[in-house]
């Protein structure tokens, strides 16, 4: 006999010790993320360097990798976040805060092989929803970048497509630029 139990509630999930890779919140069930592998981690960290090096010393966003943030009932970890500088939490020290209950500007998944198309997309849908300017879906598979804009209005970029970047910061990438880092 199986006994039922509750659904959790997000106040009892951020109570449960980190796990690695990362569990998420989302539709009040903890989901663990796939391990990242070889090509996810060598795009988030060519992303996250490429948009801090042209955006931290202006002071106009920073790019997070694994950032734990909980908003809209959910609490999510997207493989990167951007935020704008003047919503980076931060303690009135002025040091940055550790937790993060606010929506990024800029959220963006890559997909891993195995990985829901849908789950991940429906991420990134959540973001939007709750005032996220910018999402990208990127799959490395296919080469392509789905990109989600206000109102969930969805457009799949590939090639020598121009990337739409957060407005203020100063970048001019191509979807096929993105996918070159991966070769060495």
């Amino acid at each position: 006999m199986s006994i039922a139990t509750q659904p959790l509630t997000l106040e009892e999930f951020l109570k449960l010790p980190e796990t690695k890779p990362a569990s998420e919140f989302i539709n009040r069930e903890s989901v663990q993320k796939p391990m990242p592998q070889g090509e996810h981690s060598r795009l988030q960290f060519k992303f996250c360097a490429v948009v801090n090096e042209v955006a931290e010393p202006q002071k106009i966003a920073i790019a997070f990798p694994e950032l734990r943030c909980t908003f809209g009932g959910d609490s999510i970890v997207p493989d990167v976040v951007v935020f704008r500088w003047e919503r980076i939490p931060v303690r009135p020290s002025g040091r940055i805060a550790n937790r993060f209950e606010i929506h990024p500007d800029w959220s963006i998944e890559i997909l891993s092989p195995d990985q829901s198309q849908t789950k991940v997309l429906s991420k990134l849908l959540h973001c939007s929803q709750h005032g996220t300017e910018l999402g990208w879906l990127i799959d490395p598979e296919e080469e392509t970048i789905l990109v989600v804009f206000p109102e969930q209005r969805v457009q799949l970029l590939r090639g020598t497509a121009q990337l739409p970047i957060l407005s203020g910061i100063a970048l001019d990438l191509r979807v096929e630029q993105v996918f070159s880092w991966l070769t060495l």
